[in-house]
């Protein structure tokens, strides 16, 4: 917890240098403060709103999840199966070394599992009724530990971060750009306020493109810790228990119908072709098979 709280304060850190030495560089600051904008305000605005969006909606992942999948937490196993998942899960997380994560089934018809959750010792791993349905023990197993190793890895903090740190950068140059254009626009004529009107159509649009850059950016980083997962769920089942899940997932239909809230911590997503691609959530299963394959 304490190494994630420094990856956190040095990162947060980080950016602000960057920001700084930049701005100071192209004299951005100097232009910045001579119109009434403080860069250190924007800073702290941008951060205030970028970085704590991001842990909200972190803080709020295990109620948004259940909420949203209808996931029904067993608090006392009902039959032999939800005894099995919850021990299973158990003798995961002990070998992982974390804490006993709450345990959820869902109903959907897809094969499918998540784990979400604020940190390692308070997280949410919830499989569907698909997946119990139309898969083996040993697969589910490899599924369950797959998920027990993004909590082990972090995964959830890691993304939060990643996500935190973009929405920073976002806000602060969609709004530096746009008082530039916004200055050009009125002819180098300094204005009262927020700016005019070029400066929000500027900064809106700025914040779309700048957006959809950062998006690429998540995805590719959620790719590539499936592949890491995929690693952690062979070490806890198996790896030859892993590889079948996963071909066994290559059976899955169409789009994922987990919500798009917490579609990047599901083991199953949806495939795209052309630049769509860039926004994947998960590699194609091929690779992912190639990849525990070629481990061996």
């Amino acid at each position: 917890m304490f190494k994630r709280i420094g990856l956190f304060i040095a990162t947060n850190l980080a950016v602000i240098l960057l920001l700084t030495i930049v701005c100071r560089v192209l004299g951005i600051d100097q232009w910045a403060a001579q119109r009434g904008m403080g860069l250190s305000g924007l800073i702290v605005f941008a951060s205030v709103f970028g970085m704590g969006g991001a842990f909200i909606s972190l803080a709020i992942s295990k109620w948004m999840a259940k909420w949203t999948t209808g996931a029904k937490v067993i608090t006392q196993p009902a039959n032999e199966t939800e005894r099995w998942l919850v021990d299973t899960v158990r003798r995961h997380a002990e070998k992982a070394g974390i804490g006993m994560p709450e345990v959820a089934v869902y109903d959907a018809p897809e094969m499918n599992a998540f784990a979400t959750g604020m940190s390692r010792n308070n997280a949410l791993v919830a499989v569907s009724s698909g997946l119990l349905q139309q898969m083996d023990r040993e697969q589910v197993s490899a599924v369950l530990g797959h998920e027990i190793g993004h909590v082990a890895n972090g995964d959830m903090v890691t993304l939060t971060l990643i996500q935190g740190v973009l929405n920073t950068l976002v806000i602060v140059l969609a709004r530096v750009v746009g008082r530039v254009v916004d200055s050009w626009m009125s002819g180098g004529r300094e204005r009262d306020g927020e700016g005019g009107i070029g400066y929000f159509v500027v900064v809106m649009v700025l914040q779309i493109v700048f957006g959809l850059f950062a998006s690429i950016i998540v995805s590719w980083f959620s790719r590539w810790r499936e592949f890491r997962a995929d690693a952690a769920g062979a070490n806890l089942a198996g790896r030859a228990s892993m590889i079948s899940a996963l071909q066994r997932l290559s059976a899955n239909h169409g789009d994922t119908s987990l919500p798009q809230t917490i579609q990047a911590f599901g083991i199953s997503g949806h495939l795209a072709s052309g630049f769509k691609r860039l926004f994947m959530s998960h590699p194609p299963i091929e690779q992912r098979i190639a990849a525990l394959q070629a481990a061996q």
